[in-house]
């Protein structure tokens, strides 16, 4: 958490997305944390630890070298070529500072070209989406420039009681709306909860490589949904099954190491079991 008695200082990219606030508020208390926000949103532009930063016209380098963070951890959506060019920077302030780190928050959309079996860490990423050729781009960019100072971090669905995805099924819940299920597609799935402690835990020993940060089985995406919403109460939204073919496909990374400690690894069942809890009983908790 200190070098030499000093907090070590921390930028998170996107800072205000789903993800990226949630990894501050597990971080805050513990470093010297700083975020970015892109447009204005609350009250951001009041806090003197989150700044002011578009992808698509600011150079990072500049608050980089302003800010002087130790570890960067970038949990950034945007999929512009500027996002590349930002990476790029990163890695530039790194190789100027080599005692900092990155922590690249990348997603199973690496892989999402590659459907007849779950990926594993050591598996050749294969992209048909934007996205996923994007982080596929950043990738090959920090493992070859700052591959000693790099942890790249796949994310499968990330789920919760704030999530999106747990917020709009609850609102399709609310409304007898549809909300779409693919029947034969098999995936992993991990929590909000789980991903901060997992990324609090390879900042304070400094790992580095690639972490497939997902439940160490599969299940099929509407099992996964349907069982939540039971858990959730005796109300359902209007499931709509989606097949794009009649084979099973795998929409799945898988963690193929035991890096992280048993309380840190997370199972579907886990998943499920917290995405289904009732808000209320969570703020009280």
């Amino acid at each position: 958490m200190s070098r030499n008695g000093v907090k070590q200082r921390i930028l998170i990219l996107g800072g205000s997305g789903f993800i990226g606030n949630a990894l501050y508020r597990e971080l805050h208390p513990f470093f010297d944390v700083h975020a970015t926000y892109c447009r204005q949103q609350g009250n951001f532009s009041e806090n003197r630890i989150f700044h002011n930063f578009c992808t698509e016209k600011d150079s990072l380098f500049l608050l980089l070298t302003s800010l002087r963070p130790t570890v960067i951890i970038s949990a950034s959506k945007s999929i512009s070529e500027r996002y590349v060019e930002a990476h790029r920077q990163i890695a530039e302030y790194i190789l100027l500072n080599p005692t900092s780190s990155l922590l690249f928050i990348s997603s199973f959309e690496v892989f999402d070209a590659k459907w007849q079996l779950p990926s594993y860490e050591s598996d050749i990423p294969l992209s048909q989406s934007a996205s996923g050729k994007m982080k596929i781009t950043v990738e090959k960019l920090l493992m070859e420039q700052i591959p000693q100072q790099t942890a790249i971090l796949r994310l499968p669905m990330v789920l919760g009681i704030n999530s999106p995805i747990i917020f709009h099924l609850r609102q399709c819940i609310r409304h007898q709306a549809t909300f779409e299920v693919y029947p034969n597609v098999a995936i992993t799935a991990t929590t909000i909860r789980k991903v901060c402690q997992q990324i609090h835990y390879i900042i304070n020993k400094s790992l580095r490589g690639i972490y497939h940060l997902a439940s160490t089985d599969m299940i099929a995406h509407e099992d996964l949904f349907r069982e939540i919403t039971a858990k959730m109460g005796d109300n359902m939204p209007i499931f709509k099954s989606v097949f794009s073919s009649n084979d099973i496909s795998y929409n799945a990374i898988l963690p193929s190491r035991e890096t992280m400690p048993k309380h840190y690894q997370i199972t579907v069942s886990e998943v499920i079991e917290e995405s289904s809890l009732n808000e209320e009983i969570v703020s009280i908790k």
